[in-house]
């Protein structure tokens, strides 16, 4: 993993560099951007659905299953914690991701329930459910 960088650039729009790639992130019109890019959530979705695939490709391709192909789509949302009755406030939003993970080739039910674990240890996956502690440090431009 290599180091990520990050230029603002006009409006919301951003420059993204993470190794030799270079990404643009934006927010849709409706936010205020000019919608030249996916936005951050957008952009953390893409992240943990590429992880699971890969994930799932390289344990089956390790197991010689044969898995072709995988789709991951994600949703990202707001939900109320309506389990929460413990909570300070009933009305609590929790952050919420519906992952729905489709798996194409002639794999039978106990491989279907094993890739379903696996799914569950990508390392974006681990990361975002465990809990992430960012760490910050804000300096001023030399002039």
């Amino acid at each position: 993993m290599g180091k990520v960088m990050v230029y603002s650039g006009p409006g919301l729009a951003q420059e993204i560099r993470a190794g030799g790639h270079v990404l643009v992130a934006d927010e849709p019109v409706e936010a205020g951007g000019t919608d030249t890019g996916p936005d951050p959530y957008s952009l953390l979705l893409a992240a943990l659905g590429a992880c699971t695939s890969m994930t799932l490709k390289l344990y089956a391709r390790r197991k010689a299953w044969p898995l072709a192909d995988v789709v991951v789509e994600l949703d990202f949302s707001r939900v109320y914690a309506e389990d929460c009755e413990h909570c300070e406030d009933p009305r609590a939003l929790l952050d919420r991701v519906d992952r729905r993970i489709v798996l194409h080739g002639p794999l039978d039910d106990a491989q279907v329930a094993r890739l379903a674990e696996i799914a569950k240890k990508c390392p974006v996956h681990k990361t975002l459910t465990a809990g992430l502690q960012v760490h910050d440090q804000v300096s001023r431009a030399a002039a």
